[in-house]
């Protein structure tokens, strides 16, 4: 049973894609996964097709019990649930801050789940709140998506001394290049700058057409476009997580 958390501080690396094929990776492995989605943008609800129910937002998530358990939709997929976001969650560190130990919320909200499911996948809006802490106190591994760009290299040093700043181990955090152009000279010198950093998996997702149209088909493009050399790519991706939790 594990949290992971796909995060990174700079938008626009590909974090929702990469939730939203792990989920689904993980469920069709016999896992029974649960997919939040935490941005307040719903960009994973609206790959599944879910829409947040009406009377729910950032203070029942908050509340945890059964105002998540009532919420939670199934996906089309066996074994993948998911919560979806609401635009409400844009105001969820104004509710964190009501709460006792609000740096933790989350970790108490999430406990229960693990009772259910093996494993729970958080997409993460890319900033650094309350909401951020909370996510990192409650994940087992922080995956980072790296453009291998220097603006992406220096997001991942600043969420690195905001771990530092709240006392966390820089061992949570779990690093993949992502959005990955190899005729970029910038791009295949900057991956094997950080190669011998143990945090940095083998596996590689490119740009492609295929993620992208993701938006189109409205389901993992690992369940659209099987035998793509995208799916190929998160499946290798999945398979050195599994690894990494040893599943």
């Amino acid at each position: 049973m594990s949290i992971i958390a796909v995060y990174n501080i700079k938008g626009g690396v590909g974090k929702t894609a990469t939730s939203v094929n792990l989920a689904y990776l993980s469920a069709r492995q016999h896992g029974k996964t649960l997919l939040l989605d935490m941005d307040p943008q719903g960009s994973a609800s609206y790959y599944f097709r879910i829409r947040a129910p009406k009377k729910f937002g950032a203070k029942k998530l908050l509340k945890g019990g059964r105002h998540i358990e009532e919420n939670i939709k199934g996906t089309d997929y066996p074994g993948l649930d998911m919560l979806p976001a609401d635009f409400s969650y844009r105001n969820i560190d104004l509710a964190l801050d009501e709460c006792k130990k609000s740096h933790k919320r989350l970790s108490k909200v999430l406990a229960p789940l693990l009772e259910e499911y093996d494993r729970i996948i958080l997409d993460c809006p890319p900033n650094l709140t309350l909401l951020s802490e909370n996510i990192f106190y409650a994940a087992d591994y922080i995956l980072a998506p790296v453009i291998p760009t220097t603006l992406s290299l220096l997001s991942l040093e600043q969420l690195f001394a905001f771990l530092d700043e709240i006392g966390l181990d820089r061992d949570k955090v779990v690093i993949f290049f992502s959005m990955v152009e190899k005729r970029k000279k910038m791009h295949t010198e900057m991956m094997q700058s950080l190669r011998e950093d143990n945090r940095v998996l083998r596996s590689v997702i490119p740009y492609s057409a295929d993620i992208e149209r993701m938006g189109i088909y409205r389901q993992p493009v690992a369940a659209a476009l099987p035998a793509s050399a995208a799916t190929a790519a998160y499946e290798n991706l999945w398979h050195e997580i599994q690894e990494l939790l040893a599943i």
